[in-house]
């Protein structure tokens, strides 16, 4: 008996060193939230019932922050200023905050002008020594580029050092009268930097050197772009851990697009549609992240469908197949987060001033019952960042 009972506390003992080893779970999580407002909103997320707490909110004032970065540090965070201007002279901005305790606002470090209008995306550079702003410029001719900042060692942001400006499509004179740059996306091995064009409906590619030109570290690739169809509007693109494969959404056509990469060239190898073929109504292809493992995409369609679609993940070719279409109960999903937990899905519902929490089984990738929906005006960006 005394020895069976040796065995059991020398089991215990293991088990207990073991799980004091492991990588703790973090129940509560940071949540920071942008959008058309006036301030970046830091949250608390509990990981064990899903659940926003309300209680815990800390705003930063920060005009129009639609999106923002935070670096691989998880010290500083970088947020446009979406704002557009009346006249010919662009008047869009990017800041630098630091991200210090939780419970107090963002230590703001400074703010350079964009050389443009409507700001729409920000993103560093692996290294940390730059951030590529998307300019957006609603109208024509006040702006619409992508653009070069430096970082310096104090995470200061100097002025624009490089400025990139491409052509529009004119296929639809509405929306692609001029250029519109959406969004900037490097791929996993930091090589390259692809630049989406609404309004030209052309994905540019760049080679990333900090070394050969500091002041201009892109240079556009050997295959410097890739066409996509006519109206189609690109808008957002990602790539799988590897970066073999990448997923574009054409928020025009209200499609997804899939890609082989390599070499810094996309493949196209497959156009899928977001919506039933008896669907009539606004197009709008939003966001789109792939779930840890890789497994599971999730994109956002948001016009008149307002659905977050879930699909599973070829692991050899990246091909995709829908497994479900799910409502976000609310209108234009602009953006959306899954918890670091992998077990929730949060959605910025923007037009209905929300945001959705929704269980998500990851096992299978689908989405579950809505949990909580949080009151914040006009949210159009959201990102978890955990305890280092």
């Amino acid at each position: 008996m005394y020895k069976n009972q040796k065995f059991l506390l020398l089991g215990l003992s293991l088990a207990l060193s073991a799980l004091s080893s492991a990588s703790p779970f973090h129940e509560q999580t940071r949540l920071l939230v942008g959008g058309y407002n006036n301030a970046i909103a830091s949250y608390v997320f509990n990981q064990s019932n899903g659940q926003i707490e309300q209680s815990t909110i800390v705003r930063t004032p920060a005009h129009n922050a639609s999106w923002f970065t935070v670096d691989a540090e998880r010290n500083r965070l970088f947020a446009v200023d979406e704002i557009g201007s009346k006249s010919t002279k662009p008047v869009g901005k990017v800041s630098g905050f630091k991200l210090l305790d939780p419970a107090k606002p963002l230590d703001k470090i400074n703010t350079q002008p964009t050389l443009g209008d409507e700001p729409t995306f920000v993103v560093h550079s692996p290294d940390g020594h730059y951030v590529f702003v998307a300019n957006y410029a609603v109208n024509p001719n006040t702006g619409a580029s992508l653009v070069v900042l430096p970082i310096d060692q104090n995470g200061q942001l100097g002025a624009v050092t490089q400025q990139l400006v491409h052509q529009a499509s004119h296929v639809n004179l509405e929306r692609q009268a001029s250029s519109h740059i959406h969004r900037v996306t490097l791929t996993p091995d930091g090589q390259y930097v692809f630049m989406m064009d609404l309004g030209g409906d052309r994905v540019y590619a760049y080679r990333y050197d900090a070394k050969s030109d500091p002041k201009h570290p892109l240079t556009p690739a050997k295959v410097p772009y890739t066409a996509l169809p006519p109206g189609s509007g690109p808008r957002h693109l990602i790539f799988s851990a590897d970066g073999h494969h990448a997923y574009l959404t054409l928020e025009m056509a209200g499609k997804l697009a899939v890609f082989d990469v390599l070499d810094g060239e996309l493949k196209q190898r497959a156009i899928i549609s977001l919506t039933p073929s008896d669907f009539k109504g606004k197009l709008g292809a939003g966001a789109l992240h792939l779930s840890a493992d890789g497994q599971f995409l999730y994109v956002s369609d948001r016009g008149k469908d307002n659905k977050i679609l879930v699909y599973s993940v070829d692991p050899t070719t990246g091909l995709l197949s829908q497994i479900q279409r799910r409502s976000t109960e609310g209108q234009e999903p602009r953006e959306f987060a899954i918890s670091p937990d992998g077990h929730y899905l949060l959605v910025t519902n923007q037009f209905s001033n929300e945001i959705v929490t929704f269980k998500r089984d990851p096992s299978n990738g689908k989405l579950g019952a809505s949990i909580q929906k949080v009151n914040v005006k006009a949210p159009s960006m959201l990102q978890f960042v955990p305890e280092k």
